[in-house]
């Protein structure tokens, strides 16, 4: 069944098949995740979204249809909750402390082969001008950027996705890594 196709998934499921609803959700969940939480900061937050996302998908079964790739429709989903969660914690005043580029909540550094104590902590220093750049983007590029650098979705789909067309989706990628660029420049020109 690994071969099947999502829409055969959802169409097995809004028959009744729970299992396959089960494999989507095995499918897509990490991949989901991740996207969220590299969106939100959190791990236990981008978990909470993906659960809704999910039920969300799971509630409009029987008004599917395949008009797009499923991951597209359940992405987008994710976006939407992800912004709407962003915009709520900025009125909440809630810090966006979290790494965007860690996955769990502990700290991990790029290991060094070598061994070396100042390479380490170089590579440190460098890991956190990284991740202090990256949440500094604004939702709308962090979002493009993400999807395309390590979702790896095309363009076509990221448009979709955050409902704009192909050439926006271009452009904002572009400012994204040019607004990284200058952002680890000012806070860490000297590592790199």
């Amino acid at each position: 069944m690994t071969d099947t196709s999502d829409w055969t998934l959802v169409a097995q499921a809004r028959d009744g098949d729970e299992a396959a609803f089960g494999l989507l959700v095995r499918r897509y969940q990490e991949p989901l995740v991740h996207f969220c939480r590299r969106m939100v900061g959190s791990r236990e937050d981008a978990e909470d979204i993906a659960q809704v996302a999910f039920l969300q998908i799971h509630r409009a079964l029987p008004r599917l249809k395949p008009k797009a790739q499923f991951s597209t429709l359940l992405f987008g989903i994710a976006r939407n909750l992800t912004l709407n969660h962003i915009r709520d914690g900025k009125r909440r005043g809630r810090n966006m402390a979290q790494s965007l580029t860690r996955d769990d909540e502990t700290i991990r550094t790029v290991e060094d082969s070598t061994g070396r104590p100042d390479r380490k902590a170089r590579l440190r220093e460098i890991q956190e001008t990284v991740d202090v750049s990256l949440r500094r983007l604004p939702p709308k590029f962090r979002e493009v950027l993400v999807l395309r650098e390590i979702q790896g979705m095309d363009y076509d789909t990221i448009a979709k996705v955050v409902k704009c067309r192909k050439g926006t989706v271009k452009s904002r990628i572009a400012r994204a890594r040019e607004q990284l660029r200058l952002t680890l420049l000012e806070l860490g020109g000297d590592l790199l």
